[in-house]
């Protein structure tokens, strides 16, 4: 291992965080590194991606990020494609300054324009021959990439009785929920998604809140081994990550903010049961948005008070911005579910 593979490899490695007595977080600076490194070497030791060669991936953010650290480290070229809603201007400069090429497409309706991102992404391959392509939501190293964490997990805690996790391409919440299920047959996994993503049946529309969620269905995310989905919304995700930081001095961004949001009142409800989170990145990034008073009061229902416990829900329902809703999922397919078999039709063709 290099010097730069040294310290990508301390860079993805979580910082265990007692949130409560029987609820540990993974508190990662980059968690997106995992599944990156572990394709991008596999790649490389396949001959798919030459020395010297280019990268090409859509992205909302973090993958994107990690890309273009591992590129920049071993001198790979790397275009990343991305929607003008995803691309902050922080994120920018730091991918220009890592040597990425950006791709940037129109999201008229603010859901990420994935379809869009996804054939501009062909076209470059089809113009560039031999260009890799990592697929992170269909390609299953991303889930198997997260076997060390499902071993960090364990190590840190030994049993474990419940995971918490967020969902966007799938890889980091199934990856790790199909090892410890292996471990633990009783383990119950609570996903995180937020209102007009599409993973649980929701119809895809603007979202404020990103980092999770999605407006296409990745092949990684498996609907059966979910016991639980808490569609979070923007508001009480940022309210969380400012909670996070009062309350325990972990400077994380909104997405952690949202899975540690589920998880504190699961770990509530269940004092018996070990309880794990995954926190997959820092709150740097959101510096001028989350964590900028300025911008937060001009959002529509800010401050907003973070609710004791989420409202049930039988049938699949979006909520806005402000919400936070759960449905008991019960390990079940996407057409199974109320309400959830047209939407799974259209979203599978």
């Amino acid at each position: 291992m290099n010097s730069a593979d040294t310290f990508l490899a301390a860079y993805e490695t979580p910082r265990p965080a007692r949130l409560a007595p029987n609820l540990l977080a993974a508190c990662f600076p980059l968690m997106k590194l995992i599944p990156a490194r572990f394709m991008i070497a596999r790649a490389r030791a396949s001959g798919h991606l030459a020395p010297g060669g280019h990268i090409v991936e859509t992205t909302s953010g973090t993958f994107g990020l990690a890309l273009a650290m591992i590129a920049a480290a071993h001198g790979y070229g790397v275009t990343l494609i991305s929607a003008e809603t995803l691309i902050d201007r922080t994120l920018r400069c730091r991918l220009r300054l890592l040597g990425a090429r950006l791709d940037v497409v129109d999201d008229p309706d603010g859901s990420g324009a994935q379809s869009r991102r996804l054939e501009r992404l062909q076209v470059i391959r089809e113009e560039h021959a031999g260009t890799f392509w990592p697929a992170q939501y269909d390609n299953p190293e991303n889930c198997c990439a997260y076997g060390r964490l499902a071993e960090w997990f364990v190590r840190q805690v030994g049993q474990v009785d419940c995971l918490v996790g967020c969902a966007g391409s799938g890889g980091s919440l199934c990856g790790t929920a199909a090892i410890l299920r292996e471990i633990f047959p009783d383990l119950v996994v609570l996903a995180v998604d937020t209102p007009r993503s599409v993973l649980f049946g929701h119809p895809p529309g603007q979202r404020l809140l990103r980092g999770l969620g999605n407006s296409i269905l990745p092949r990684n995310l498996d609907h059966g081994l979910v016991d639980e989905v808490h569609w979070v919304g923007a508001l009480p995700a940022f309210a969380a990550a400012h909670q996070l930081c009062r309350d325990h001095a972990l400077f994380m961004g909104p997405t952690s903010g949202a899975a540690a949001l589920v998880a504190q009142w699961y770990a509530r409800h269940h004092p018996r049961a070990m309880t794990v989170v995954i926190l997959p990145d820092e709150g740097f990034r959101y510096q001028e948005t989350v964590f900028n008073s300025k911008w937060l009061t001009a959002l529509k229902g800010w401050p907003v008070a973070i609710a004791d416990a989420p409202v049930t829900i039988e049938k699949i329902a979006p909520g806005g911005e402000e919400t936070w809703t759960r449905m008991i999922w019960g390990r079940r397919s996407l057409e199974e579910m109320p309400s959830g078999g047209e939407m799974a039709h259209r979203i599978l063709g």
